[in-house]
């Protein structure tokens, strides 16, 4: 894939795909360290001991649609050619954890790419799962928690709602403006 932002996108559709009613995101740059890590975790069915060994393998997948799955393996394949390493943690029942980090100046490392898309793209079509993004880059982060807007918000007010989609990605934009010192979106002209 491109863009780790894609890579994101698939790791949470098979969270979703698992069952888990939350998931966490988590893109953290330590500018110091020379690293980015990109952590995306879930409580659904969880993985065998087995699967987690497999999972790994592109002709390995748990989907009856299709034989073959490149998501995990080209998302590992992304962090070990950019000087970094990949893990997966999972339990049956519990869930998993898929956990990529990346030198963050490599010149073979994909472009972080739009995760308020990612997001806005999971977080409005998937009402019944909880979101958790963590986003932070050296000692500046922000968090965006689906479970407290659900309680700010009431009953009444969906997160698909017009308005509440577009306070996300303003608060989104906002804060990863911040974070990163601009704008992440050109001004209109």
């Amino acid at each position: 894939m491109r863009e780790l932002s894609l890579n994101i996108l698939d790791i949470a559709q098979n969270s979703i795909k698992a069952g888990a009613d939350l998931i966490g995101i988590d893109v953290m740059e330590d500018t110091a360290g020379d690293l980015l890590t990109i952590r995306i975790s879930d409580n659904g069915c969880g993985m065998s001991e087995e699967q987690v060994k497999q999972v790994v393998n592109p002709f390995f997948t748990t989907r009856k649609t299709r034989r073959v799955g490149f998501g995990v393996p080209f998302f590992k394949m992304a962090a070990e050619m950019a000087g970094g390493d990949f893990s997966i943690a999972s339990a049956l029942h519990k869930g998993t954890a898929v956990t990529a980090r990346f030198q963050l100046s490599h010149i073979d490392r994909p472009p972080l790419g739009d995760v308020n898309a990612t997001l806005l793209s999971l977080i409005p079509f998937h009402p019944a799962i909880d979101f958790v993004y963590t986003r932070a880059r050296d000692d500046v982060s922000f968090v965006l928690d689906t479970r407290e807007m659900r309680r700010i918000l009431g009953p009444d007010i969906p997160l698909s709602a017009p308005e509440t989609v577009e306070w996300m990605r303003e608060f989104l934009e906002e804060n990863e403006g911040e974070l990163t010192g601009g704008p992440t979106k050109p001004a209109a002209p």
